[in-house]
């Protein structure tokens, strides 16, 4: 082991005899600090994160009762009965003051129509934070594109993923969301009034990038 230095020994010996506590203070002090800005942090990251919400949940609601004119049957997570109040279902509401828009990390409008195997057919927004610790948001279109069958496990049915958005929260640019909702949203409303799922399929193909697909 490498000798000590007698003169840093003493030194440190002397400055902790005089002041006991002062490293301690010095250290209460960073963590205060670095309290006050991991709470104000996460403090906008809640604020921005409700903001989105309270738009995304009303532009999912109204896109449903759109689809639901021409009984087209959609589901949509969270579920109506969860942040709104009714005057007149499905069109006349207002949101819940007891609904906690912060908890909501995942809000989808699945298609649950049988015909032409589109039950599953979805937009779906995640939130996310990366491994720098940046929060996220993410939107994809989800559907099934066939069933496969697992020697272990059985039949199973494969998804595919396409990215339709993708920014950190503190760079979202809402028109461009809104913007691609209408388009997809014209594709979607037009495969199923001319009953071809091909439409909408064909058209996130061809306009977005693919993500790694999944079974289940």
């Amino acid at each position: 082991m490498p000798k000590s230095d007698p003169k840093v020994t003493e030194g440190a010996k002397r400055t902790y005899e005089s002041d006991p506590d002062k490293w301690f203070d010095n250290l209460n002090a960073d963590l205060n600090k670095k309290t006050e800005e991991v709470l104000e942090h996460v403090d906008e990251e809640t604020s921005k994160k409700v903001e989105l919400n309270r738009i995304f949940i009303s532009d999912f609601w109204r896109l449903w009762n759109k689809f639901n004119e021409f009984n087209i049957h959609f589901v949509m997570e969270p579920s109506h009965s969860s942040f709104a109040i009714f005057e007149e279902f499905p069109t006349k509401w207002k949101f819940r003051n007891t609904f906690d828009f912060s908890s909501v990390s995942t809000i989808q409008l699945m298609d649950r129509t049988q015909e032409e195997g589109r039950v599953g057919d979805s937009l779906k927004i995640w939130y996310y934070t990366n491994e720098a610790g940046i929060p996220g948001i993410l939107i994809v279109f989800e559907f099934c594109e066939g069933e496969h069958y697992y020697k272990y496990s059985g039949w199973k049915r494969i998804y595919s993923q396409y990215t339709l958005y993708e920014s950190p929260l503190s760079e979202i640019d809402m028109d461009a969301i809104h913007n691609m909702f209408g388009d997809v949203m014209k594709a979607w409303f037009e495969s199923h009034l001319k009953h071809s799922r091909d439409i909408i399929i064909g058209y996130i193909k061809e306009t977005y990038p693919k993500r790694e697909g999944y079974s289940k």
